[in-house]
């Protein structure tokens, strides 16, 4: 499977974002999908997660309450909704996905990979 993800952008404190990741090659109901972010000098990290079946969702403490993660499947498409966003929500943000994920939140669990998308929250 294939992934690339948009949208991506600049945002002041306090505004939203929707980041999107396509599939293509294959249905995105045969894997579970995670979204990482990763900012300079920093181990890329779990943000949320959704599983192959879309019935069970996972998210970082970080970000309950403000991002949530769903996915379209006639769109072949996962996405994170951002909101009320914070200058430490900066970071490039990546999709993953795997068909059987050790762990939803290990980075090391997810075979397949796409090219990621900036985020900047100014404050």
């Amino acid at each position: 499977v294939q992934l690339v993800e948009s949208g991506g952008g600049l945002v002041q404190a306090g505004g939203s974002l929707r980041l999107s990741c396509a599939a293509s090659g294959r249905p995105v109901s045969n894997y579970a999908v995670g979204w990482f972010h990763q900012s300079p000098g920093k181990e890329r990290e779990f943000v949320a997660a959704i599983s192959w079946s879309g019935g069970s969702t996972y998210y970082a403490d970080s970000v309950k309450g403000r991002l949530t993660i769903s996915r379209d499947t006639a769109k072949n498409t996962v996405y994170l909704q951002m909101n009320s966003l914070k200058p430490e929500d900066t970071a490039v943000y990546y999709c993953a996905a795997d068909s059987d994920p050790m762990g939803y939140g290990q980075a090391s669990s997810y075979h397949y990979w796409g090219q990621g998308t900036q985020v900047t929250v100014s404050s």
